[in-house]
């Protein structure tokens, strides 16, 4: 099926409410700021990350799952997970080849041989890779990032906690992007038509099973 097919059928099971707020968040959807989440061990601080990318605009995101135990936190994304497109790696080499490869400039928060976050050029294509609560990110990725960065610091703390770091981060990316681009969107017509059928799927209760039923009911 085409997506504007997928469309077509479903948007009658769609709130007109509801279809104009899909409308209005394809169109803000960002590609080229992926956030990428090494090792976190507490899964609050996941989901809070991934709520803070989504609000903000991103359209994936990537963990890196190295941590054979985790916290797990009551915390939740607020459906954040609904609306980004994981992918995890157990392979932390790997995640940052792949993201290279696909033209991402990687970007490793830390706290040595780092230049201030705001010098970044985030009107390239970049991934942003927030490391674990006690370590930060690690060895294999500080080594292979194109650049280290780091939040500047004006009290005594040496450092924020993940999802601060993963919210100013993230904004600053976007505000960049807004001031310098006049947007932070960046999918094409095509793209965002794509997104919007794929938004209609999973904004119906299982929204692939209403399509084949209502296709049965057309034939």
């Amino acid at each position: 099926m085409t997506s504007q097919e997928i469309l077509d059928l479903l948007a009658p099971h769609i709130s007109e409410r509801r279809r104009e707020r899909i409308d209005q968040v394809v169109t803000t959807r960002c590609k080229s700021i992926v956030p990428v989440l090494d090792g976190i061990f507490d899964t609050g601080n996941i989901a809070a990350v991934l709520r803070t990318a989504e609000g903000l605009g991103a359209l994936n995101a990537h963990i890196i799952d190295t941590q054979p135990v985790k916290k797990v936190s009551a915390r939740v994304t607020q459906g954040a997970d609904k609306w980004l497109d994981l992918t995890t790696w157990k392979d932390p080499t790997a995640c940052v080849t792949h993201l290279q490869s696909q033209g991402f400039q990687v970007v490793a928060t830390h706290l040595e041989a780092a230049v201030p976050l705001e010098t970044i050029d985030f009107t390239r294509p970049t991934a942003l890779v927030l490391g674990n609560e006690r370590d930060g990110v690690c060895e294999e990725v500080a080594a292979a990032a194109d650049h280290r960065c780091i939040i500047p610091m004006r009290g005594f703390v040496q450092s924020f906690n993940i999802s601060v770091a993963g919210a100013l981060s993230m904004y600053e990316a976007t505000r960049q992007r807004q001031d310098k681009l006049g947007k932070v969107g960046d999918l094409s017509a095509r793209e965002m038509q794509i997104l919007k059928a794929v938004y209609y799927l999973r904004a119906v209760n299982q929204g692939e099973r209403l399509v084949t039923r209502l296709l049965g009911l057309q034939a």
